[in-house]
């Protein structure tokens, strides 16, 4: 951990991997359509998956493709790479549905999400999501998980007319929360989106890295939520284990 300011008023959270697992998630998603496809190697989906979806995701947030669009191409190059060169639009659309359906049925928060998320409400801090994700799927997975109440404020990119890492969605959720940018942090898990993103707009930004396996430089970084609330002189959430 380094480079922390002074404590915030208000602290914003990216929701997927940060709050959810969304990674977990999105494997038993990938699993739903490799059995329909016939995929043989989980290993070669993942890493495939990980690169379409970065780079038709970011397509869909500069505007380029639609989002029915970017996820035709995501099942697409998946379909391709189990030999089915030739894919329908509808038969993307199905199968994309297949991956939802899976993707729901898997949603997970993090030990530490509720616990971080009560201690700071009730020590009077303002709560926002602040996701690239759409808001059609975002809101119900908050209202699903029990996590709605927390916030003041969920922006999302697809209604808020720009996505991480554009400056204006972290100014838009400042202003939500009625406070200054410089008065918040933005907790997320990726350093350019939410990093870079939070920098650009005069937020602090806390990247937390649950795998430990990454050194970021000069950015504020934690391993857990737990150590969010330290950072802020909040004692930890967390139960003492029994010895």
């Amino acid at each position: 951990m380094s480079n922390t300011p002074a404590s915030p008023t208000a602290i914003c959270f990216d929701l997927d991997d940060t709050l959810i697992d969304d990674t977990g998630a999105s494997s038993a998603g990938l699993h739903a359509l490799m059995e329909r496809l016939g995929h043989p190697d989980f290993g070669a989906a993942r890493s495939l998956w990980d690169v379409q979806t970065e780079i038709s995701f970011s397509a869909y947030l500069r505007g380029r493709l639609s989002l029915e669009q970017q996820r035709r191409e995501r099942v697409r190059a998946l379909a391709v790479q189990t030999g089915h060169a030739d894919i329908t639009d509808q038969h993307c659309d199905e199968l994309y549905q297949q991956y939802l359906a899976a993707h729901r049925a898997s949603w997970q928060l993090f030990p530490d999400t509720v616990p971080t998320l009560r201690a700071l409400g009730s020590a009077g801090y303002r709560l926002a999501v602040l996701t690239n994700g759409p808001e059609a799927l975002q809101h119900p997975k908050l209202q699903a998980l029990e996590l709605s109440s927390y916030f003041h404020t969920v922006v999302c990119a697809d209604t808020a007319g720009a996505g991480k890492p554009e400056p204006h969605i972290f100014r838009v959720t400042a202003q939500r929360l009625g406070v200054d940018p410089y008065s918040c942090w933005h907790v997320g898990d990726q350093p350019q989106s939410d990093g870079l993103g939070a920098v650009s707009s005069g937020m602090h930004p806390v990247i937390i890295d649950r795998t430990r396996r990454t050194e970021f430089s000069g950015v504020t970084t934690i391993g857990s939520l737990d150590e969010l609330l330290s950072l802020v002189g909040l004692p930890s959430a967390t139960p003492a284990r029994s010895l």
